[in-house]
């Protein structure tokens, strides 16, 4: 377990940059050719992007075990050249760009090896998202021609007709394919993932009640069918579902592989448990002092009409982003406000909220921080990063630490720095969503140990979830715990980012304080945001310097 900060002289000592090429010789390393240019770097992660797309098959991406053989040498060759380059004369910056591109390319190599989501979980095989993630790319492994509906306007243009069409035609192709490549032996994941694609043939039912669709003879014939060959899916899978007897989890040998080198966490299997126990245990014991505390205050009032809960939601936004700017927490830019308005929500009845909408309805502002998430994606949209390597979203879900991280961060920073002085009792919802994602995590980190079921490890989540409310709404319960069960790591990204998050502001203000500075809450935000998003372990390292965590990966290898 890694201590919180080093003392001051290894931290100074830590401005002795740590060359980045030598952490990893893949095979064939030896014959590339050096290049001590930045540029070339650019050069190869365009290649590697293009080459990462797989070929098509009958209009689809091919994710058949014989492409993937053919396609082999290729990347070995890519990966090669990556680690050839010499980049001891390099910027932190640029050099984290390399570390990127090395963690997606071992993404690549682990998915191929270990995860393999095409042969193992039927819900890759989802094509129609109805809507934008939270985060930069969709939670788990997606494939490479999914239907994003959110980002169509109805009625459809004759462009946006074509594009539509060209999308649901891979739906069928797809479906096809799966029940090809579908080979594994995974059964919780296998019987979990049927739900996914009933869910979709649903969806995509819904999109005939669009404006314009219906009277559309082509998106009429393109849905049927994608909607039949969604069906036909279903009834394949729920066939062969009584011959998978086998673990979904990968194991914690391959979990801590896969979390130090592809999400570049500096953290064991065995590091992610104590870390997530420690957790539990302190959200339950300070939400016990809080309710002590606040024993003579009336007890928070639950919204009980939609013009109640619109109301509350006006005055919370108001409430925060004051805060935020008057406060000197971050650089409020312009966009801020109005992501965040886009996603206030709305009045839920009581007997179907779920655990998050729960806590909204008695406030929503420790839901409204952890909607930092908003921020990210409008700076994304708006502020795109000069870095090609850092403007799109990074594969393989390798933003987990940051943007989980930080959103589970800011909630406990803001309370801390004063957001609910106006109201004490709001402090107790704060440690009730931690407590909730240190169960739901420390059961993930089970089931990929094949210790536990998945609804095992959602008995945990459940179980200790103060107040009951996971056990409110089932569908919640499940989606998270089969998504983590899909997504090595990502259970656990919103308290071990957390933690990261919280060592590299530490490391900072002992910077700060050497240098005979003040600590600037503002502008550990700020470069935090003008970073990307990238690892914590990586924006620590070109924040403060401090390249402990890259070391760490390093040693474990």
């Amino acid at each position: 377990m890694m201590r919180p900060f080093y003392s001051l002289s290894l931290l100074l000592l830590s401005f002795i940059f740590f060359s980045c090429n030598t952490l990893v010789i893949a095979q064939g390393a030896s014959s590339a050719v050096v290049s001590t240019e930045y540029e070339d770097l650019l050069s190869l992660f365009k290649e590697w992007r293009t080459f990462e797309e797989p070929p098509l098959r009958d209009g689809a991406p091919d994710y058949t075990a014989e492409t993937f053989a053919q396609r082999r040498p290729s990347f070995r060759k890519l990966q090669a050249r990556l680690l050839a380059f010499d980049t001891s004369g390099w910027s932190i910056p640029q050099r984290v760009d390399w570390h990127l591109i090395r963690a997606e390319m071992n993404g690549y190599d682990f998915n191929e090896r270990i995860l393999q989501p095409w042969a193992r979980d039927p819900a890759f095989y989802k094509s129609l998202w109805m809507s934008r993630s939270d985060v930069p790319a969709h939670e788990g492994p997606t494939h490479h021609g999914v239907t994003e509906l959110w980002t169509y306007s109805f009625p459809l243009s004759p462009a946006e007709k074509e594009r539509l069409l060209g999308d649901l035609g891979k739906i069928p192709a797809l479906n096809a394919q799966a029940k090809i490549n579908l080979t594994g032996n995974a059964r919780e994941l296998w019987v979990a993932g049927i739900r996914d694609i009933e869910a979709q043939g649903k969806n995509l039912q819904s999109v005939l009640a669009r404006k314009g669709v219906a009277e559309d003879a082509d998106l009429v014939r393109a849905i049927t069918q994608a909607v039949q060959s969604t069906e036909e899916l279903v009834a394949w899978l729920q066939s062969e579902a009584a011959s998978k007897t086998g673990p979904s989890g990968i194991g914690k040998e391959n979990y801590t592989w896969y979390l130090q080198n592809v999400h570049l966490v500096p953290l064991s299997w065995e590091d992610e448990v104590m870390i997530l126990k420690r957790e539990l245990a302190r959200a339950w014991s300070s939400l016990k002092l809080e309710e002590h505390r606040n024993r003579s205050l009336p007890p928070l009032v639950a919204a009980d009409t939609p013009e109640a809960y619109a109301q509350m939601a006006d005055e919370s936004a108001k409430s925060l982003m004051s805060f935020l700017e008057d406060q000197d927490i971050v650089t409020v830019k312009d966009y801020f406000d109005p992501a965040l308005r886009e996603h206030l929500g709305g009045f839920v009845p009581a007997d179907t909220r779920n655990f998050f909408w729960i806590t909204a309805h008695y406030d929503q502002r420790p839901l409204y921080s952890h909607f930092y998430h908003w921020f990210e994606l409008a700076r994304m949209d708006t502020e795109p990063h000069a870095s090609p390597v850092r403007r799109t979203p990074l594969l393989y879900n390798i933003f987990d630490s940051r943007n989980e991280g930080v959103a589970t961060a800011v909630e406990e920073m803001f309370m801390q720095a004063g957001l609910y002085d106006d109201n004490p009792r709001v402090r107790e919802i704060v440690y009730i969503m931690i407590a909730q994602r240190a169960a739901r995590g420390l059961g993930s980190l089970y089931a990929h140990a094949n210790e536990m079921s998945m609804e095992e490890a959602g008995g945990i989540h459940s179980t200790f979830t103060p107040r009951g409310w996971m056990k409110t709404e089932k569908e919640l319960l499940l989606f998270e715990q089969h998504l983590y069960l899909r997504q090595p790591g990502y259970g656990t990204s919103y308290i071990t980012g957390k933690y990261l998050v919280e060592n590299a502001m530490a490391d900072l203000a002992v910077l700060r304080e050497a240098q005979g500075k003040p600590f600037s809450l503002k502008d550990f935000f700020d470069q935090l945001n003008t970073m990307g998003n990238i690892p914590i372990s990586l924006g620590h390292w070109e924040m403060t310097g401090v390249d402990r965590d890259l070391r760490k990966i390093s040693k474990n290898q």
